[in-house]
């Protein structure tokens, strides 16, 4: 009875008893697993509740746009795909600071979290500079793919309401909009100073941002190209259904909206698999890292498996939602290759899939077979499956040890002197003998690193910019953007705009049209 106490002490410590109340289930399942269990299922709770709140802000703008008229919800869905294009490459830039900032945080470098955050955050303002240029001018390039100026006006009075909707005339979507992302960044920065989230990693605003663009675009490049490569194709989507006519196009939008509702699940799991992945390859736990891939893995399949048990009959009333739950695998894949700083494999596979596989498919489907905007989504459905497939074998054939030491490298710290083979060995045959009564909270709680008496030393570039150098280099990239944002504005304001059919400036003024049966098409055409 005393032998067996302080083990059943320590089960009921464990936080992943909560979840496995069975005693049969946990004498199945080992106690690592159920604890990586528990915390990727408390990380993805959070992360899919905030993916669900921001989607409903231009869902709830897409069922009012609805009610206007089929060329409102045309406008609305062109001026989305458009903005988004944007948005997907400074969203990808956004990812590199996932994978550092994980991997830091989980070799304790704490200090250095903050310097990354400012380094992302100069880097994403001076990427929008561009971008300003780019969609000023989006009306006439638009028209020149060949889009339907009824369709372009919405969307060039959409993209001035939500960016000057101070200057002009605005919507109330446009407005409304605006005010919520306003409202979210207000409201994120008085949380995180009310809980005083940013006292250990926050040490004001430091020259060190300025340093190692070099090491973080390394990751932002292949970053955005994973990205992009997968959001792009739903927007080009989007403009090859707006060459059909302003139903399709408002069909593909109206259904798009629909089907991202399953995504969120995985889009949780994906954040919670990059944070654990990177906090563990950042502490130098290989065998972490790895059990935290096929415990994600193993969530992403059973809830495929679930998807389509439950949900068997409307599938086959519309396919196209088919290849968002056919995506799970690879949003989580996708998940744990940025936690792991291996961006550049998830970008080639997105590359290779969707635009050498799915567009071809998809486009010959779309316009040869004539199945209008379901050969679209048949097209990106069959390259789905081959990218989840190639996202789960080069996971499973991952150089883990190399990966480990190339984040351990990016977390900034060096070990003091190792340990001989033996002590290294002792130690982790402790710490999996000492595994079953930790609590599971940290990946390193019972680690041989944190054995040492030596404490780890920040690791400094190995190369620093003089502040000459930095004034110029940084310099002459604030200028760049400058210049192309320049560009664009003059070009808006001398170039002359195509002339628009008075069918679309009166469509413009009014901003209604006659109600139509969007739903039930929509229902009937895919």
């Amino acid at each position: 009875m005393d032998v067996s106490s302080p083990r059943t002490e320590a089960s009921s410590m464990d936080p992943s008893s909560k979840l496995f109340c069975c005693r049969s289930v946990r004498r199945c399942i080992p106690l690592v697993y159920r604890q990586e269990l528990y915390h990727i299922l408390c990380m993805t709770g959070p992360l899919v509740a905030s993916h669900i709140l921001n989607y409903l802000l231009p869902f709830v703008i897409t069922m009012f746009c609805g009610r206007l008229g089929n060329s409102v919800l045309a406008g609305y869905g062109m001026a989305s795909a458009t903005i988004n294009i944007t948005a997907a490459t400074g969203g990808g830039l956004a990812l590199a600071a996932d994978t550092l900032i994980s991997q830091t945080f989980g070799g304790k470098n704490l200090h250095r979290v903050g310097i990354i955050l400012q380094r992302s955050v100069l880097i994403l303002l001076i990427f929008c500079l561009p971008c300003w240029g780019l969609l000023i001018n989006t009306q006439p390039l638009l028209l020149l793919l060949g889009q339907d100026p009824e369709v372009d006006m919405p969307l060039l009075y959409q993209f001035y309401s939500r960016v000057f909707f101070w200057l002009l005339y605005f919507s109330g979507s446009a407005a409304a909009n605006t005010i919520s992302q306003v409202y979210i960044c207000v409201f994120l920065y008085l949380y995180i100073r009310w809980k005083k989230l940013h006292v250990e990693t926050w040490g004001g605003w430091s020259c060190d941002s300025l340093q190692e663009w070099n090491g973080y675009m390394k990751l932002a490049i292949p970053s955005t190209m994973m990205l992009c490569f997968d959001w792009w194709i739903y927007e080009i989507g989007g403009f090859l259904a707006g060459m059909l006519g302003e139903l399709d196009l408002a069909a593909q939008h109206a259904v798009n909206m629909l089907a991202v509702i399953g995504y969120m699940f995985p889009l949780g799991i994906q954040g919670a698999a990059c944070v654990r992945v990177g906090n563990a390859l950042g502490a130098g736990d290989t065998a972490g890292a790895i059990r935290t891939s096929k415990v994600s893995l193993t969530c992403a399949g059973l809830q495929t498996v679930f998807v389509f048990q439950i949900n068997v009959l409307k599938m086959q009333k519309c396919k196209c939602l088919n290849v968002f739950f056919c995506s799970v695998l690879k949003c989580v894949s996708m998940g744990i290759l940025l936690g792991s700083g291996q961006q550049k494999i998830a970008a080639v596979i997105n590359f290779f899939g969707y635009y050498c596989i799915g567009l071809p498919t998809g486009t010959s489907l779309m316009f040869a077979a004539k199945l209008d905007v379901v050969g679209f989504w048949l097209g990106l459905l069959i390259c789905t499956c081959v990218q989840s497939s190639f996202f789960i074998a080069v996971i499973f054939k991952l150089n883990w040890e190399r990966v480990t030491k190339e984040a351990v490298e990016r977390a900034g710290k060096r070990k003091t002197p190792a340990m001989s083979t033996l002590d290294s060995l002792t130690a982790r045959h402790i710490e999996v003998c000492l595994m079953t009564f930790t609590n599971g909270d940290e990946y390193m709680s019972v680690n041989s690193n944190d054995q040492n008496e030596e404490p780890d030393v920040e690791e400094k570039p190995s190369v620093l910019l003089s502040t000459a150098q930095l004034i110029l280099r940084r310099g002459l990239t604030t200028l760049a953007a400058l210049l192309i944002l320049a560009v664009g504005i003059t070009v808006h304001l001398t170039v002359p705009l195509p002339e628009v059919s008075v069918r679309a400036n009166t469509t413009l003024d009014s901003n209604f049209t006659t109600p139509s049966s969007l739903i039930h098409s929509t229902s009937v055409s895919i």
